[in-house]
C-alpha cells in the first residue's frame, strides 16, 4: 500500500483553545448549578475532547466522550468521535465497534462511513472501504474528504483513472486544496506522468502547512511526504545518507 493519510471526520476539530484536564474540570464544576448545564456543558466536553485528542492526550479524550455517552447514550456522533479517537491511539477494534454503533443509531451518518472506511482501507480490506465511502458519499455528495479517501482507496488498486476522477471532483468543493493536490499528484507520479505530478506537488506546497508554523500534524506530515516524493522525481540520482 502507498505511503499516505486517510482524512477522517469528527465533530468540532476546528476549535482554536487550548484546553488542559484541571480546565476542564473546573469548568465542569462551575456549570453544575447551571440552568443550561446540559446543552452547554456537552458542547464544551466534546469540543475540549477532540482538542486534547489533537494534542496527543487520548487517555483523557476518550474518558470525556465517554462522559457524554453515559450521558446521551442514543447519541451517534459521540460514538463516532469516540471511535476516531480509539482508532488515532491505535485500539482499532473499539474504534469499529463504535462506528457500527454509530451506524445502527443513525444509519444516514455520512462521517460515520467515511471513519469506519478508513478503518478498513487502513486492515487492507479495500473493496469494503470503497462501499463505506460510496454511502458516505450518497449520504452526503459534498463530503470531500470521503471523495478524496476513495481516491486514495482507487489509487491503492491501481485504478488511477478513477482516482484522478475522483480528486477532481473533490477540487470543486473548494476545500483541502493542499491534500487533494497532494494525492491527486502521488497518482500521476505513480501512473508515469512525472510532469503533471511536479506540477500538483508544487501547488500542493503552497498551501500545506510547514511543522515550524502550525499544530496541523496531518498538514505538516505530507508536506514532508511530498518533499521527499518530489525530490525523487527532481533527482533521482541523489545518494541516500
Amino acid at each position: 500500500m502507498n505511503i499516505h493519510s486517510f482524512l477522517a471526520d469528527g465533530d468540532q476539530q476546528s476549535n482554536k483553545y487550548h484546553f488542559s484536564l484541571n480546565i476542564i474540570h473546573k469548568a465542569q464544576e462551575r456549570r453544575k448549578n447551571d440552568g443550561d448545564a446540559s446543552t452547554l456543558g456537552d458542547s464544551y466536553l466534546r469540543s475540549c475532547a477532540l482538542r486534547l485528542a489533537q494534542q496527543g492526550n487520548y487517555t483523557e479524550a476518550i474518558a470525556l466522550l465517554s462522559q457524554l455517552i453515559s450521558r446521551h447514550p442514543h447519541n451517534a456522533v459521540n460514538y463516532n468521535n469516540r471511535g476516531l479517537i480509539y482508532f488515532q491511539s491505535g485500539e482499532t477494534q473499539k474504534a469499529l465497534s463504535d462506528y457500527n454503533t454509530a451506524l445502527k443509531l443513525n444509519p444516514y451518518l455520512a462521517s460515520a462511513y467515511n471513519n469506519r472506511a478508513n478503518y478498513y482501507a487502513a486492515c487492507g480490506e479495500l473493496a469494503a472501504a470503497l462501499v463505506d465511502y460510496d454511502q458516505a458519499i450518497d449520504f452526503n455528495p459534498r463530503h470531500v474528504r470521503a471523495w478524496i479517501n476513495r481516491g486514495i482507496t482507487w489509487r491503492d488498486l491501481g485504478q488511477y483513472e478513477e482516482a484522478i476522477e475522483n480528486f477532481e471532483v473533490a477540487l470543486l468543493f473548494g476545500q483541502l486544496e493542499g491534500h487533494i493536490w497532494a494525492e491527486r499528484g502521488r497518482t500521476y507520479h505513480l501512473w508515469g506522468d512525472w510532469n503533471c505530478a511536479i506540477a500538483d506537488y508544487r501547488r500542493a506546497l503552497t498551501q500545506l502547512p510547514s511543522s515550524e508554523t502550525t499544530r496541523d500534524v496531518t498538514g505538516s506530515r505530507l508536506r514532508l511526504q511530498i518533499e521527499n516524493w518530489l525530490n525523487d522525481l527532481l533527482f533521482p540520482g541523489r545518494p541516500i545518507w
